[in-house]
């Protein structure tokens, strides 16, 4: 996309309808800008009204104040982008991480946090919906090194059932992974779990969360494909993991050669032949 446009861009929360709209206009500018809203709402496959509605995310009144800004960059001439869009929506992922490496300079907070879920036995992970597969991730690595590890990816009764026996069983932290969009039943299975007396850490997108945790882990996700790549925050959960085997390194090496006895045992994994 071009430079102006990814000015517009910068800093929006956009669905995935409207993401379709910001690709089309970085790859056709040119003759976008041309464009009536129904005739770009045709050629991005959207209805008119979403392209209505993604003039004024952007901070118009309508379609024909966004073409008119963006006119210029066509008609004053723009410099060509050395980068696709597919290598941009990675460039992005790169700059996510190192966000995230940069957060790290001081990992004490991160090791104290680390040494508490290490110690919560059980320790209940959450993640609903699209936050489902990396809670999934988060929880069978923690497994390899932690003796109760319960996992809730399913709402409903079955999630107050589950964080009511962790709690029962003597847990006292949940680790929940809520990404954008946010579940609005996450978010309400964060206050139930407050109000039983776990504490909860969350790993999500950004500190200014529209929702209360006790400790907020953010990783910038990347918002540059028609759906959000997960990439930094799966590289924080990981470091989480490798936090909580810190804290506890003599139970981590033991359960650790445990689980390489028992897979070697059952032919788990195929090695690779030489």
């Amino acid at each position: 996309m071009g430079d102006g446009l990814d000015r517009l861009l910068e800093g929006r929360r956009l669905s995935p309808v409207q993401r379709r709209i910001a690709r089309y206009l970085g790859d056709h500018l040119s003759e976008a800008v041309f464009l009536s809203s129904v005739e770009l709402a045709d050629r991005a496959g959207v209805s008119q009204p979403s392209v209505t509605r993604f003039a004024v995310v952007l901070g118009f009144a309508g379609y024909p104040e966004l073409r008119q800004a963006l006119r210029p960059l066509v008609v004053g001439g723009r410099k060509p982008s050395r980068a696709n869009d597919l290598q941009t929506a990675i460039d992005v992922e790169i700059d996510n991480l190192r966000s995230v490496r940069d957060t790290l300079s001081d990992p004490s907070d991160l090791s104290e946090l680390g040494a508490n879920l290490a110690g919560c036995e059980p320790l209940p992970v959450l993640g609903l919906r699209v936050s489902s597969g990396l809670a999934t991730t988060f929880a069978y690595f923690a497994r390899r090194i932690h003796p109760d590890v319960r996992l809730l990816t399913h709402g409903g009764s079955e999630l107050a059932d589950g964080l009511h026996a962790a709690r029962r069983a003597g847990a006292g932290w949940l680790v929940a992974v809520v990404l954008p969009r946010y579940p609005a039943e996450a978010v309400q299975a964060l206050r139930g779990a407050r109000d039983l007396g776990l504490r909860t850490a969350v790993i999500t997108d950004r500190r200014d969360v529209p929702f209360e945790a006790d400790v907020v882990l953010a990783a910038p996700v990347g918002e540059r494909l028609v759906f959000d790549s997960h990439a930094a925050p799966l590289a924080l959960a990981m470091v989480l993991v490798e936090a909580m085997a810190d804290a506890a390194p003599l139970r981590t090496q033991a359960r650790l050669e445990e689980y390489e006895r028992m897979t070697d045992r059952a032919g788990v994994f195929t090695e690779q032949l030489d």
